[in-house]
């Protein structure tokens, strides 16, 4: 790493790097790993002003982010999370996107309770709201069913260790009380910074063998991820190509996967064809919205045009009947993105992952396991 001066003040150092890195498309320079990490410390410490932070976070996603300016963010954000450590083998950590869900009803939560059922205690990780969707949430729908959504680090770690539970939710606002400070400024944004990328990248709750799952749209992204997965120190890594980028894929598409077995092993990637591999047949690609779901008209064609609350309710409802046994697109999303997740984590054959599952889901032990 580039050694910054010892005297150099944060607005020096912010001055400095935005004269570098918000010059335009030919001319903008690349910032060091450590000038990245400064820089981002500046701004969850609030050493700087908001027009300042902002214009360095638009700047360097336009200018397109270098792998040592991720990772120098990430290491800034890292120093800023609260994370301790259990006394548990395995440990699943599923970072859906933080702005929700807006084209579908999600179905991602209810992987959790699965899961854990399965023997692995696993956990999501998130906000309340944030943009540029402002969609449906784990943190939403897990506040409907009575959950303690802004439960601390101790208090998720003692339900995962439950055998009886062996899932959770844990908040940002909770393990990363700075990070969660600057939604004010991410909203007068608008578009998504360099944060929006890494934040999900959280390692709050640490076992002896921590596994890190998340969702992709882009193409490029993979790689990325998992180049962050090894730097937060996640054992291993699945990035899973989802609807709205989440972790469930489409129901009627070849599944792509990304992954790495342990941290200093090669990126290797896994195929599923949900129709002829697990002979799973649906009509649909994900959960649709029902009719009487009422959507808002607006310009913009990002923001969610549905109540999120709504979509909410609507989730929780069809999530309790798939993990009791009800056949549907809800249960097939469930099992799909569960299948990926176990055969990364058992090595097994995804056939007989997926035929495990559902013995599971028809037994509906993971819907008991849920309202707990």
């Amino acid at each position: 790493m580039t050694e910054i001066k010892k005297d150099i003040t944060p607005q020096e150092l912010m001055k400095s790097v935005i004269q570098r890195v918000a010059t335009g498309p030919e001319l903008s320079k690349d910032i060091t790993r450590e000038e990245a990490r400064a820089t981002m410390n500046s701004i969850l410490n609030r050493d700087v002003g908001d027009v300042r932070s902002a214009i360095f976070l638009i700047a360097l996603r336009m200018k397109r982010e270098t792998k040592d300016e991720n990772l120098g963010v990430q290491d800034a954000m890292n120093e800023h999370i609260k994370q301790i450590e259990i006394d548990l083998e395995n440990l699943v950590n599923i970072a859906d996107p933080y702005d929700g869900y807006t084209r579908n009803i999600p179905s991602s939560l209810y992987v959790l309770p699965l899961l854990a059922e399965l023997g692995f205690p696993s956990f999501s990780q998130g906000v309340e709201t944030v943009g540029p969707k402002y969609g449906c949430t784990h943190h939403l729908t897990l506040k409907l069913l009575g959950v303690d959504v802004l439960a601390s680090n101790e208090q998720v770690a003692e339900r995962l260790s439950k055998k009886e539970i062996g899932w959770g939710y844990i908040d940002q606002r909770v393990f990363s009380p700075k990070l969660h400070d600057l939604m004010e400024l991410r909203s007068e944004i608008i578009k998504r910074p360099v944060i929006t990328t890494i934040e999900v990248l959280a390692n709050p709750i640490k076992a002896k063998k921590t596994h890190f799952i998340t969702g992709y749209v882009h193409k490029p992204y993979p790689p990325v991820y998992l180049m962050l997965a090894r730097n937060a120190g996640f054992d291993t890594s699945l990035i899973i190509r989802g609807t709205e980028g989440g972790v469930v894929p489409s129901l009627r598409q070849k599944v792509n996967a990304h992954y790495y077995k342990e941290i200093q092993s090669e990126n290797e990637m896994i195929e599923i064809n949900p129709d002829e591999d697990l002979n799973l047949k649906q009509d649909v690609r994900a959960v649709k919205i029902p009719e009487a779901i009422e959507k808002t008209k607006k310009l913009d064609k990002i923001e969610t045009k549905v109540n999120p609350l709504e979509l909410a309710k609507e989730s929780l409802k069809q999530g309790l009947d798939a993990l009791s046994g009800k056949t549907g697109p809800m249960r097939d999303c469930i099992a799909l993105s569960t299948t990926l997740i176990l055969t990364h984590l058992t090595s097994q054959k995804p056939i007989d992952c997926y035929r495990e599952i559902n013995k599971v889901l028809d037994a509906g032990s993971a819907e008991k396991r849920f309202k707990k």
